[in-house]
């Protein structure tokens, strides 16, 4: 499919500059723009349709100025449009929408410490953080996370914009949640306080109390930082990272890819016998 999508990228350019009537610097513009999103992007065929992720292209681009990402970012687009319009091709596109990329990257939880704050943790807060660590579920999925919700091996998890996934439920976490209900008796959620739900908000306090007992500042959403994080290092693929967070698109996960790098560039540094000398 690449190389079918190349030799139309070709004609695409040929059709701009003797049809359009677009200027040589023009197409040569376009023509660099195609050609380094074909270098990186993801082809392949889902149901009958064909896919073009240009995600890592926008990655790779991220640095540019605004000017010249949207410059390429509008050959990629007219292309799609001659394919469609022209050659009766459909190509569905992915990685197109804005991309944020956050100024500093988000700081994971070194496994150690969860580790040994879990061994402190009393049985409610041993359960809240092997549920945000261990599904990597947001605060807000957590305290609405009804019994009815948690099946034989699987916890289904309303996210955002009313979206359902199914995540598979560790066995370990599993144990806990069993014997947290047999002795806790919540009625409809979880967690419960009295009658109605715990919050976010309580949720949160009672992880950031727990945290602080060991010198920790440490917030639910870091929790979820590092279930993604500690899942890539240890060679989790990103679709499925992505899919168990509840990600429309993997432009959101890749920025763990780059906490990955970072990470394993930190351990070269440190480890190489040239640092030494």
């Amino acid at each position: 499919m690449k190389e079918k999508l190349q030799n139309y990228a070709e004609e695409f350019l040929d059709y701009l500059l003797h049809i359009r009537g677009y200027s040589e610097t023009s197409v040569i513009t376009y023509e660099i723009a195609l050609r380094q999103m074909m270098e990186v992007s993801h082809f392949y065929e889902e149901e009958g349709m064909t896919i073009l992720d240009i995600t890592p292209f926008r990655f790779e681009i991220v640095k540019n100025n605004k000017k010249t990402i949207v410059k390429k970012l509008s050959a990629i687009r007219s292309l799609m449009k001659y394919l469609l319009d022209q050659c009766h091709v459909s190509v569905k596109l992915i990685g197109d929408e804005t991309l944020k990329v956050p100024q500093s990257l988000p700081k994971p939880i070194e496994e150690t410490y969860i580790v040994e704050v879990l061994d402190k943790a009393n049985l409610q807060e041993k359960l809240l953080l092997s549920m945000l660590y261990g599904l990597g579920l947001r605060i807000s999925e957590l305290s609405v996370l009804k019994l009815e919700d948690i099946k034989e091996g699987w916890v289904q998890i309303h996210g955002k914009g009313n979206k359902v996934r199914e995540l598979p439920l560790l066995a370990t976490l599993q144990r806990l949640i069993f014997v947290y209900v047999k002795e806790r008796v919540p009625k409809t959620y979880l967690f419960e306080k009295g009658d109605t739900p715990m919050n976010a908000a309580q949720l949160r306090y009672i992880l950031s109390k727990l945290f602080r007992g060991v010198g920790l500042k440490v917030t639910p959403h870091q929790l979820r930082h590092s279930f993604a994080t500690h899942l890539l290092n240890n060679g989790a693929r990103i679709s499925d990272v992505s899919e168990l967070l509840g990600h429309e698109t993997m432009a959101t996960t890749q920025v763990y890819t780059k906490l990955g790098s970072t990470r394993k560039m930190q351990e070269y540094m440190k480890a190489h016998p040239l640092m030494k000398l």
